[in-house]
């Protein structure tokens, strides 16, 4: 197979054929149509604009890649297609072992085939073709999900926020993680904030630390006892880990060997330990509240955190940090979701469907 060689699905068998695979079994695809990709031209569809039955033809990102097995121990494919515009899961029951070693995750890859809705399985595209598409035929900016809101508009809030902090030794300290010329910050300014569920894109760690930070910052005055400058660094620093523990590929974020070996939260601990240590004098409790911070934000051992969070700080920053999360992952879903539909499928993030309301409508 060269380089760009198209490969062609066999055609699968329709559902009537399918009726000795057993129960948890792949899909059973649906009959052979139109679908398949030719050589003609179909302009490129925006993944969240697709309709059940729509043909698409055009360049997309390799977000995840599995080699699943039937219960008769045929291999087929499952993909995660990504797009600016969102996500959508594409299956193939041919030819799949081919098709795994073409997609790899971060990369481009061409597909043809059909979205089709299925009572049972969810929305899917039925794989007619993939091959690697030719050089300088897509543009790669709109393949990676970005931010709604500018960079600019977030480093804004963000240098705002440091400004509040008044403490010389916090000060001194966050200007070495988010300072212009800081190496961290490079990274920190390009992250994302996770693999999946929220704010999985380019400056997404920083759109959800300045929320989280914010948050914390207006809530820390309405309870009293609460050191809103030691809350506000915790909230700056919590997530620091993320810059070790993924990855910069904006097409595929993924773990790294570090993030999986280690876990973004000691990741985290160590770099602002490290920091806290290069300061000369720098205050022990001072030093003892904000890792803590750091340690508990996960709130639960269960969730990842070594220990719970016990000061005021350490529970305001865990219980915003977990609500910024969650309310991500509604803005993840309405983007991922249909034109004219108000229920998402069902989210492990939410353990649950999100609902959007009964008056959307069709764009």
């Amino acid at each position: 197979m060269t380089q760009q060689a198209f490969i062609d699905i066999a055609e699968p068998q329709p559902p009537e054929a399918q009726a000795s695979v057993q129960e948890g079994s792949a899909p059973p695809p649906a009959a052979q149509d139109d679908g398949q990709a030719q050589d003609g031209a179909l302009p490129r569809v925006p993944l969240r604009e697709l309709e059940d039955g729509q043909r698409l033809k055009g360049v997309y990102a390799v977000r995840e890649r599995e080699l699943r097995r039937k219960r008769n121990g045929e291999p087929w494919l499952r993909l995660v297609l990504g797009d600016a515009s969102g996500t959508a899961e594409a299956v193939s029951w041919e030819d799949a072992e081919a098709l795994y070693a073409l997609a790899a995750p971060g990369s481009a890859v061409e597909a043809g085939g059909v979205f089709e809705i299925s009572e049972r399985w969810g929305p899917k595209i039925k794989l007619a073709a993939l091959r690697e598409p030719v050089p300088g035929s897509y543009d790669p900016a709109e393949l990676a999900a970005e931010s709604e809101v500018s960079f600019e508009e977030l480093e804004g809030k963000l240098r705002q926020l440091l400004e509040t902090v008044q403490k010389p030794q916090l000060r001194l300290l966050l200007e070495r993680f988010f300072g212009e010329r800081s190496p961290i910050w490079a990274r920190f300014r390009e992250a994302p904030a996770a693999k999946v569920y929220h704010q999985a894109y380019r400056h997404g760690l920083l759109e959800h630390t300045v929320s989280v930070a914010q948050a914390v910052s207006a809530a820390a005055n309405f309870f009293p006892g609460i050191d809103r400058e030691i809350a506000v660094a915790g909230a700056l620093l919590h997530d620091l880990g993320k810059t070790v523990a993924y990855n910069d590929d904006p097409l595929a974020i993924d773990l790294t060997d570090a993030g999986r070996l280690q876990g973004e939260i000691p990741l985290g601990y160590y770099t602002v330990r490290r920091e806290i240590e290069e300061i000369p004098g720098f205050d022990p409790g001072l030093a003892q509240a904000v890792l803590h911070i750091i340690l508990s934000h996960h709130g639960s051992l269960e969730h990842g955190s070594p220990v719970v969070p016990s000061t005021r700080e350490a529970v305001l920053v865990h219980m915003i940090d977990n609500l910024g999360g969650r309310l991500g992952s509604f803005d993840r879903l309405e983007r991922e979701l249909p034109a004219g539909e108000s229920w998402s499928s069902f989210d492990r993030a939410l353990s649950g469907s999100a609902y959007f309301g009964s008056n959307r409508t069709a764009a």
